[in-house]
């Protein structure tokens, strides 16, 4: 039987193939390579860390495209990516046969998070400029990302006053054996003891922490992760990253890493999102862990549009016929009306909770209706508590109703980035410790890498790059016929990029040899 067969690995050839002619045309390697290049990375604020009489630094952009190139293809890891380097023919080509090593990769990361967020930025800009961005419709939402503190090297106060009394139970048990023994069994109780000690202050002095701080909890490995429930009831040690999500081509033009819930995440994203855009003419869609009065008085603030879904109400009356929803407001007189047809009023006092103001009202009636049992379980009787945001609450209440099936579309549009990050690309957790600066990033990262791979996925890498080569070739020919023709040219104007003109210098003389 005849098979193919490969070429001998100690022939050698008369025309060798060089490592540009190895990658093709239309590799995505080129678009990273182009894409990196037309950012001044001098503005953006990379930093550098080297002896000015040592080795020389790596260069930022030759840092960035490895990083960008190893999250397009599922490879997070410093290690990971020191190895591609060495062994990755389309790395070798990006980087120009550089090989930096892990701690170089992994501190470039490290020490850059803003600039990292400015090269998002930019990918939410080449989107804009290709009109894959409506804004119109944004939906919001947050995802859980596993955090590198597992639940055992999580603290809050419970949980360390269940450890000292196992451990004082502990060393009541020891002190007891210890006076009845001798020789080597004392010995081996008295090592114990010591153990058992050493733990209780460890846990004292994470107690001290806690109380130091104010946090509910101590992580000790990155101690900004917090323990949160992911689904159902199964938690995890992790940061919470919100997202705003345009629905045009499912492409995030906003992340923001926390490790709070999402009661009071939609005012700030809001007026992220109106910054980016530069409009307000918009409408959001959230779910019902963002249903809170402060946030919608600062998206009416903010004249942004919201549609929030509206949280079942823990309080619910025996019959659900004396429910709330069925209490009418009078709000030129303040006072409600019961379904009794009696009044509900109040005192006119504002009452302070945790986060807003509310005023209460009750009824003298309670004490004699006939349905009393069937609409409070409360020996006073029924009492209403309006927060000081009801009418803008009311308001969202209308627009869901309204648009119901606007609603829906809520899920498709902010879902599809996690589900392609998480659920296809393995990027479940963040890779990196010590800090939500770190953690943000790493998602910074995964986010460039999403939009790019967005980007590719509607426009064509083909088209993507032809269009980055004709920006550059049509720039420089412009140039160079300004220059043939006398023109003074100032390059502070034409070249605000330091790359585009180093660019430009190279291949002018080539340019002028051809024409």
């Amino acid at each position: 039987m005849r098979f193919i067969q490969g070429q001998d690995r100690t022939q050698t050839h008369l025309f060798p193939i060089s490592l540009d002619q190895s990658i093709a045309r239309d590799n995505e390697v080129r678009l990273i390579d182009l894409f990196v290049d037309s950012l001044d990375l001098n503005d953006f604020g990379f930093k550098v860390d080297f002896d000015e009489n040592g080795r020389p630094a790596y260069r930022p952009s030759d840092l960035l495209k490895l990083y960008i190139y190893g999250y397009l293809n599922r490879t997070r890891s410093s290690r990971g990516l020191e190895k591609e380097c060495k062994r990755n023919i389309e790395v070798m080509w990006l980087l120009k046969c550089l090989s930096p090593d892990h701690n170089t990769i992994s501190n470039f990361r490290r020490d850059n998070p803003k600039a990292i967020k400015k090269v998002f930025r930019k990918t939410v800009q080449l989107a804009k400029y290709f009109n894959l961005i409506g804004g119109k419709l944004l939906a919001g939402d947050s995802t859980k990302l596993r955090a590198q503190n597992s639940k055992k090297n999580n603290f809050n106060q419970k949980k360390i006053d269940r450890h000292l009394a196992y451990i004082e139970n502990k060393l009541s048990e020891y002190e007891k054996a210890l006076a009845e023994s001798d020789g080597d069994k004392k010995k081996i109780i008295e090592e114990e003891i010591s153990k058992q000690t050493d733990r209780k202050k460890e846990y004292q002095n994470i107690e001290s922490q806690i109380k130091q701080t104010g946090q509910p909890q101590i992580s000790t490995s990155d101690p900004d992760s917090r323990q949160m429930i992911t689904r159902n009831n199964i938690t995890e040690v992790a940061y919470n990253v919100q997202t705003t999500v345009d629905s045009d081509n499912n492409i995030p033009i906003d992340y923001k890493v926390t490790n709070a819930n999402d009661s009071k995440a939609m005012g700030n994203m809001l007026q992220r999102a109106k910054s980016i855009l530069r409009s307000n003419q918009f409408t959001a869609l959230y779910d019902k862990g963002y249903h809170t009065g402060s946030e919608f008085a600062v998206a009416d603030r903010l004249g942004i549009e919201t549609i929030v879904a509206i949280p079942r109400v823990a309080a619910q009356a025996p019959n659900p016929q004396y429910n709330v929803e069925n209490f009418k407001y009078n709000k030129e007189e303040d006072y409600y009306t019961c379904p009794q047809n009696q009044q509900l009023k109040s005192n006119g006092r504002w009452h302070q909770a945790r986060t807003y103001q509310f005023k209460r009202y009750t009824t003298k009636a309670c004490g004699n209706c006939e349905v009393k049992d069937q609409c409070s379980k409360a020996a006073c009787g029924k009492a209403i508590q309006r927060s000081e945001h009801q009418d803008l609450i009311e308001i969202n209440k209308q627009r869901v109703n309204q648009n119901q099936s606007y609603y829906k579309r809520r899920q498709a549009i902010v879902e599809h980035p996690y589900g392609t990050i998480k659920r296809q690309w393995g990027f479940n957790h963040i890779m990196t410790k010590k800090g939500m600066a770190r953690a943000s990033a790493d998602v910074g990262l995964i986010m460039t890498a999403y939009n790019l791979r967005r980007l590719i996925n509607t426009i064509g890498l083909k088209t993507l790059i032809k269009w980055a080569l004709q920006q550059l070739s049509y720039f420089l020919e412009l140039i160079v016929l300004l220059e043939l023709k006398g023109t003074q040219i100032r390059t502070s104007i034409l070249f605000p990029n330091k790359r585009i003109f180093n660019f430009y210098v190279c291949l002018k003389p080539l340019y002028l040899r051809l024409n």
